[in-house]
């Protein structure tokens, strides 16, 4: 039989933990006794999960949450080119708009970008504006021969396969080059402002946006219009290249800053000059017979 000390003794030892139990409500309790315990169940209670059923993508999710970063994809997949199409529709207009009406001295890639490049963008206005060149091409020549009755209208679809050529070469083999060369003055000298091939082709893309409402000009058949038109998107197309990239060469040696802005300037040039040249070209005048000035010749017969 047990002394009155020891039952006392196990009595406050019951009040102890009442106590802490009142404390703490949400404190675990597992019987010691109670050997038919789930030991998975004690587990899910404690939170804790068994070491055979964790899940390696949760992870690996956690390690990027702590680490602060996300592993990127290779170039080579289709998630790598995804995440530049994953972009808000006010985002694409604020770009749009930015490269229309660009400010003295702020930095496209700075302002918009944010280092956040997209080619949702620069795709769409590239191939609206081939259409849009090919299309206003057709419907010039149209106008300038209608009511000819020795003209007749054949529509030009090489003119998309050309319009295409070239915008997309200017769009893409442009800012690789560009890209190239700034790394490798980089290389040179260490404190130059440098921009990602993305970010550049961003750049340069929507850079192009200006113009999808000069070829829609262009159809008129005005020659002073064209070019007036020619002259504003190039200015505000050009202003946004050199603003942006004015600051990655601005403090690299002064015959290259020259030659790279030059080439810049030039670059957007031949592409406007060209696709006005080419696609909305003046036609030759139709030569026509004056019946006239037509003699004719009849021989005489010969005397016998």
């Amino acid at each position: 039989m047990a002394s009155t000390n020891d039952l006392n003794f196990q009595f406050q030892e019951f009040e102890e933990a009442g106590n802490l139990l009142g404390a703490n409500r949400d404190a675990t309790t597992i019987s010691i006794e109670d050997e038919d315990v789930n030991p998975q169940k004690q587990r899910k209670h404690t939170g804790m999960t068994p070491e055979g059923d964790e899940d390696p993508l949760a992870d690996d999710d956690k390690t990027e949450l702590l680490s602060g970063q996300k592993k990127s994809a290779p170039f080579w997949t289709f998630e790598y080119y995804q995440t530049f199409f994953d972009v808000e529709t006010h985002h694409v207009k604020e770009r749009i708009m930015g490269s229309v009406l660009p400010w003295p001295g702020k930095n496209f890639i700075h302002l918009y970008i944010r280092r956040n490049p997209d080619l949702y963008g620069p795709f769409w206005i590239c191939t609206t504006l081939v259409f849009a060149i090919a299309i206003s091409g057709n419907i010039s020549n149209f106008l300038l021969h209608l009511g000819k009755p020795e003209y007749k209208y054949v529509p030009e679809f090489r003119k998309v396969t050309i319009a295409a050529t070239a915008i997309y070469s200017y769009a893409w083999l442009v800012p690789l080059a560009l890209w190239g060369f700034l790394l490798w003055r980089n290389n040179k000298i260490m404190n130059l402002v440098s921009y990602s091939f993305m970010e550049i082709v961003c750049v340069y893309g929507y850079s192009l946006s200006i113009y999808i409402p000069a070829v829609v000009l262009w159809i008129i058949p005005y020659e002073s219009l064209r070019w007036c038109s020619i002259v504003v998107a190039l200015c505000l197309s050009g202003s946004v290249l050199a603003l942006t990239f004015w600051p990655a060469v601005r403090d690299d040696h002064p015959r290259v800053v020259i030659a790279i802005m030059s080439a810049i300037v030039v670059l957007n040039i031949l592409l406007a000059v060209g696709c006005k040249a080419y696609f909305f070209s003046k036609p030759e005048p139709v030569r026509q017979v004056d019946n006239s000035s037509v003699m004719t010749v009849i021989k005489a017969p010969s005397s016998t």
